[in-house]
């Protein structure tokens, strides 16, 4: 390609002129056959990805499908155990010692709902009696894994489990011939010892007998072997693969394996039977049994690949004794994949022949058009941002000539609202700092010579006579003087905001004592005080003080709202979707004009009449709030009132919990 370009490069210089619309009709050929090359073997390759990844996933649905029909039979025989407890015949017959009454009623149970097992013990475990074997009793079955459960925890308890042949055959000899089955040897399966397997595996359950004091006095366990049992594979195949059949063999199958032994399936062998006794393949046993993760994935079964899904069975003590599976004939998604991809080549060849004729019809429209958009992007690149493109066209390149204009323009404005915020701060921040400096400055040098005022006349009006003139005088400097050290404190308190000294505390507490402060005084002597406190509300780690001082500072600040008589509401609620702590203070007042709504917490900036608010109260409430990490809203109407909303984050209170009370 670069030979190519190289000689186009040589024609020009020797004086042949080369039209760009020619250059592009070449251009567009070589790149569409490399692109079409390219596309199809990677397009080839994302097909085969794509199909066994879309396999993969439905395999795992099924399995999710087998799951539950495997936990709904194993629900099914747990409901049969714990609803046979309650039925008064059983507890009856305990109690009173006659427990061999209830042997007509305890096969019918068994048949009924298809039980293999269904035996009854004492609190201790020895079995009293057996549906299946009634002259067999008085064994401790107090060992057993579920039977042990029940005696511990005192209710129903069902898993899987595996049940030795001694067992079965305690509970019938035909259950025990059951489970016996013949290990056969399966390609690439682990090396196994054994020749056969003679335990079994078993959905079992367990439930406590009470008396009608509530005192246990046995219990009732019951199960289904699953050992050469079909139902609940057939079940499955029916239920997730609609026994669905391709190429003349089953589409899907699936299967129960005891360790890595099939003991439940309809996987079959090729003669046709069900190839009970065979193993799972090594590579699936190491991950499934040994390392306990689910396989997702290709597998060898028996005799042929399937798209298969794997996952390990567990006995109520979390030991891994089996493995359920579900599977499909891979021979399906190759065929799929094979006419898929032949589809995809056709496709793929046509649309490079309706590109290539495309490209040369095309190339002749843009070639002017491509050249002012260059020339209007590098103006652009060079800071020009009034450039322009001029295409008088009503096709697409019309279109992007206008989107290009569009995008230019909102690149211009854009910038312009960027200088104009970054501006906007860099004064602000210059504004609070300078003011921050000044108060400081003004505050230590006022200070000192304020506080010999304050001293002195507190003196003075100590040993002044009562009926001396000069004490009304004097009293209006010590009152003036108090004033002026309150504000030189909020000049210092907020020229250097403290850092808060965060515990975990009580807001509603706060606010309580709060409001205990000032509903004595005059000033709230018209004001109904009402309070909406969410109980049992989280904990929250601030500085109790500062809190303090922000919730008097605004709770004085809407009562002086208020001009003649109102209602004054605090609330605090919790915010579970945003872990806020929510504080709302809302007043009857005057309200707050719009054209005040920007300034409100601006340093120095008050309502009040001269001699009545210093303006720092709103903006030291700011400021400690936004060091708690916490935002302040207000929402106000002239003539209705005002809310300010105070949200602060909620912190755990202790490692572990959810900081409730």
């Amino acid at each position: 390609m670069r030979d190519w370009f190289a000689r186009l490069k040589d024609a020009g210089k020797g004086g042949v002129r080369i039209p760009i619309a020619t250059k592009l009709i070449l251009s567009f050929l070589l790149i569409i056959a490399i692109i079409s090359a390219v596309f199809i073997v990677v397009g080839i390759r994302l097909i085969g990805d794509r199909i066994v990844a879309e396999a993969q996933e439905k395999v795992r649905f099924d399995l999710n499908a087998a799951r539950e029909i495997y936990l709904n039979k194993l629900g099914h025989i747990n409901d049969v155990v714990r609803f046979t407890v309650d039925r008064f015949f059983l507890k009856n017959a305990l109690m009173s010692g006659t427990i061999e009454l209830v042997i007509d009623e305890l096969v019918e149970v068994k048949k009924r709902e298809g039980l293999d097992i269904l035996t009854i013990t004492d609190e201790s475990g020895k079995v009293l009696l057996r549906a299946n074997n009634v002259d067999y009793s008085q064994d401790d079955q107090s060992d057993d894994e579920l039977v042990s459960a029940v005696l511990e925890r005192g209710e129903s308890v069902s898993s899987t489990s595996i049940v030795p042949d001694y067992e079965l055959n305690r509970e019938s000899p035909l259950l025990a011939e059951m489970a016996c089955c013949e290990v056969i040897d399966t390609p690439l399966a682990r090396v196994r010892d054994e020749t056969e397997i003679t335990d079994g595996m078993m959905l079992k359950a367990a439930a406590p007998i009470y008396d009608y004091e509530n005192n246990l006095i046995g219990v009732l366990y019951g199960g289904v072997l699953l050992n050469k049992n079909i139902e609940i594979v057939d079940k499955i195949k029916q239920t997730v693969f609609e026994d669905l059949i391709y190429d003349g063999r089953d589409i899907g199958t699936a299967t129960i394996f005891q360790d890595d032994v099939r003991i439940s399936t309809n996987v079959r062998n090729t003669d046709g039977s069900r190839a009970i006794g065979t193993r799972v393949s090594e590579e699936v046993y190491n991950q499934v049994v040994k390392e306990g993760i689910p396989w997702i994935g290709r597998a060898y079964v028996v005799n042929d690949w399937y798209i298969t899904a794997y996952e390990p069975i567990r006995n109520i003590n979390n030991e891994i004794i089996g493995i359920l599976y579900v599977g499909e004939l891979e021979q399906k998604y190759v065929d799929i994949q094979r006419q898929t991809v032949l589809a995809f080549l056709a496709i793929t060849l046509l649309g490079t022949l309706a590109a290539m004729t495309l490209a040369y019809v095309l190339s002749r429209r843009i070639s002017i058009p491509i050249k002012e958009l260059a020339f209007a992007s590098k103006e652009i690149a060079a800071g020009n941002l009034d450039a322009e493109v001029v295409i008088k066209a009503s096709d697409e390149l019309g279109d992007l000539a206008e989107a290009f204009n569009a995008m230019a323009s909102a690149l211009k404005e854009r910038d312009k609202q960027l200088r104009e915020f970054t501006q906007s701060r860099i004064m602000e921040s210059e504004r609070l700092a300078l003011i921050g400096q000044i108060a400081a400055n003004v505050a230590h040098e006022l200070n000192n010579p304020l506080q010999g005022i304050v001293t002195y006349s507190h003196l003075l009006l100590e040993k002044m006579p009562d009926e001396n003139s000069a004490t009304s005088s004097l009293q209006k400097i010590v009152t003036q003087a108090n004033r002026c050290r309150d504000i030189i404190r909020g000049l210092l308190d907020f020229s250097r905001q403290r850092k808060p000294d965060k515990t975990i505390c009580d807001i509603n507490s706060v606010i309580e004592e709060c409001v205990a402060l000032v509903e004595n005084q005059a000033l709230f002597h018209n004001i109904k005080i009402t309070k909406q406190f969410e109980e049992n509300l989280p904990k929250v780690v601030v500085d109790p003080s500062q809190m303090q001082q922000v919730f008097m500072n605004m709770i004085i600040n809407a009562a002086e709202a208020i001009e003649e008589s109102g209602q004054l509401n605090l609330e605090t609620r919790y915010n579970p979707d945003q872990e806020l702590f929510e504080i709302a203070i809302t007043d009857t007042g005057h309200g707050i004009p719009e054209e005040d709504m920007e300034k409100l917490f601006d340093p120095f900036f008050t309502t009040k009449e001269v001699g009545h608010g210093t303006g720092l109260g709103l903006a030291i409430s700011y400021g400690i709030i936004k060091e708690h990490k916490g935002t302040i809203l207000v929402e106000t109407a002239v003539g209705k009132g005002t809310t300010f909303l105070i949200r602060l984050p909620v912190k755990v209170a202790e490692e572990g919990t959810d900081g409730r009370s």
